[in-house]
């Protein structure tokens, strides 16, 4: 039933309804996923509370100390320019994966016949980008080189050798650091 006010008509009960539950669906869907914020600085407590006597902050810097070799070059360095929690998943040159041609990155690289395990797609990131991810790969840098499909804006494709590597990664959650050029 609509209301007529003078030139004025007012929306019906039903209708005011269906957009009072659509907002408030839309709001519920906005603050349980995209609640970066949140997740971040739970991020943060839980970073600093396992590698304490590693990171140290001095204003919105965060330099990396004190990290064990583990058969890769000592980069601290290297300072943190960003912290965020992103989706990983894994893939390999193969023509299934890619395209015609699964060897030469979006960059033109050719990862297969540099054959190290250190380049990346992401599509949120700028080539030539560096990163970390600590709690998968420990100090290890790795080069943004690739791109993803449109569909994955926040995930960051890891590069392998072995498509049994790859599978065997799956998808996980875990903190990146890009860093300073």
């Amino acid at each position: 039933m609509n209301i007529n006010i003078g030139n004025f008509k007012l929306i019906s009960v039903k209708i005011a309804k269906k957009l009072i539950i659509g907002l408030l669906v839309i709001f519920i869907f906005d603050f349980f996923f995209f609640a970066m914020p949140a997740l971040a600085s739970a991020v943060d407590d839980e970073m600093a509370d396992i590698n304490a006597e590693i990171i140290i902050k001095s204003d919105q810097l965060v330099t990396v100390q004190n990290m064990n070799y583990n058969g890769f070059p000592n980069n601290n360095d290297k300072k943190i320019k960003n912290i965020g929690l992103h989706s990983l998943t894994a893939y390999n040159s193969d023509v299934s994966q890619c395209d015609a041609s699964p060897c030469i990155t979006a960059n033109g690289f050719n990862v297969c016949k540099h054959g190290i395990e250190d380049t990346v797609a992401a599509n949120f990131l700028p080539f030539g980008a560096k990163i970390k991810i600590p709690a998968l790969f420990g100090d290890r840098i790795f080069i943004v080189r690739d791109r993803m499909n449109k569909r994955f804006p926040n995930t960051i494709d890891v590069w392998m050798k072995n498509r049994s590597s790859a599978i065997k990664f799956g998808v996980k959650v875990a903190t990146i650091q890009v860093l300073e050029p």
